[in-house]
């Protein structure tokens, strides 16, 4: 990630020592303001301008942070482009429900670790900058990619269609998963898709529920393992759904801590799969869902609703959108996402796992024919490989 020369500027509003103390521990390498309360916090910001990102607990002297943001965003911060974190005692879903109506970035469950705060700030901000792509800016013509009308209308036929046939096929796995395992039946993921939109990406849960107590407990299995160290690396995404207790990384098949996702940061490893052998974690229904790729199905609803095309790059956990910052990689955001693409295609029935530049170059052959004249012909070419491609034994 990229970090600014200058030294980031945190604003802290609140009392709690814990806090604070955590915050002492970071060195000197942020300047962090603190503001007992919102009206010194206002007062501040009126003097001295904005700053890099806001930590504010919930409750506060005279205005709690809820009604605290509403006015930052108001006076200091109309875009919403400042990272603003709540600080609670327990995620209760009456707070969860209303921070997430006012776009607040996140929310945490004390006790909290300042560098977790400080690398999620960062990364909000790396975020927030490749999102301004979706904004109209003066004296600067950006290329948005636009859905054709031809593919747009094909999408709603095929999907509309594709979800009436296969309701019966659908309805009887959501029962299967239901009836196997209690918890919700899908699965809900934030997604980077094009020109950088986020959006609810759906799946059916192949999982069991508690998965993630289940990866700790299973970590010694794990077939991923540096040589030097011994430690498993887990490539991650933040899941929407807040959850007690720790922060939850989720990626497609993995769930991991945040803490011990930061720590691998640190020790700057690559980043590798978490795989075991039959992996436990996994239903039954699972394996079935996953080998037929049926678990993917309710992405048909996210192609009605316009967040994806049939055929596209493959959209993004926001962990690794983060990293693709330069240009050469985010050329992929200028193209349409979709369920199945060029890479996938190419990698299925690959003897080697295809690497991420080589998926990563073939993301951004896709957006070159999604803007040519062919690409209708050459989506319909990837549509009828892609048919035989999901039964083939190697999962990609």
């Amino acid at each position: 990630m990229k970090t600014s020369d200058r030294q980031m500027k945190l604003m802290y509003i609140g009392s709690d020592e814990s806090v604070l103390s955590n915050f002492d521990k970071l060195n000197g390498r942020i300047d962090l303001i603190h503001q007992t309360n919102p009206l010194e916090a206002s007062e501040w910001i009126e003097k001295n301008g904005n700053v890099d990102g806001v930590i504010s607990e919930l409750d506060l002297p005279g205005r709690n942070g809820l009604d605290f943001h509403t006015v930052f965003v108001e006076k200091y911060d109309s875009k919403s482009l400042v990272p603003y974190l709540l600080l609670v005692t327990e995620k209760q879903p009456e707070i969860i429900k209303r921070a997430m109506e006012q776009k607040i970035s996140d929310v945490y469950a004390k006790p909290v670790d300042a560098e977790t705060i400080t690398k999620r700030i960062n990364f909000l901000k790396v975020l927030q900058v490749h999102m301004k792509f979706n904004m109209p800016q003066k004296n600067k013509k950006i290329k948005i990619y636009k859905t054709p009308f031809f593919k747009r209308s094909f999408d709603i036929v095929f999907a509309g269609l594709a979800l009436i046939a296969l309701s019966p096929l659908l309805l009887l796995f959501i029962a299967a998963i239901r009836i196997e395992s209690k918890g919700k039946v899908y699965y809900i993921s934030k997604r980077v898709g094009t020109g950088y939109r986020i959006f609810n990406f759906l799946k059916l849960r192949s999982m069991y529920p508690d998965a993630d107590k289940r990866l700790k407990e299973l970590e010694h299995l794990n077939q991923y393992k540096t040589e030097e160290t011994g430690e498993d690396l887990t490539e991650v995404i933040q899941q929407d759904t807040m959850i007690e207790g720790s922060t939850i990384l989720f990626g497609d098949e993995e769930e991991i801590e945040e803490q011990t996702h930061i720590k691998r940061q640190k020790q700057k490893q690559d980043k590798a799969f978490v795989k075991f052998e039959n992996d436990p974690r996994i239903t039954k229904v699972g394996h079935i869902i996953r080998k037929l790729s049926i678990d993917e199905l309710p992405q048909l609803i996210n192609v009605i609703r316009g967040d994806m095309s049939i055929v596209g790059n493959r959209p993004l956990p926001l962990y690794e959108a983060e990293m693709l910052t330069t240009d050469e990689w985010t050329d992929r955001f200028n193209g349409p996402a979709g369920i199945t693409g060029l890479w996938q295609v190419e990698a299925r029935g690959k003897t080697s796992k295809m690497s991420p530049e080589e998926r990563k170059g073939l993301d951004n052959k896709y957006v070159e024919i999604a803007n040519s004249k062919y690409s209708f012909w050459k989506d319909m070419w990837i549509i009828l490989r892609t048919i035989p491609a999901v039964f083939q034994k190697e999962n990609v």
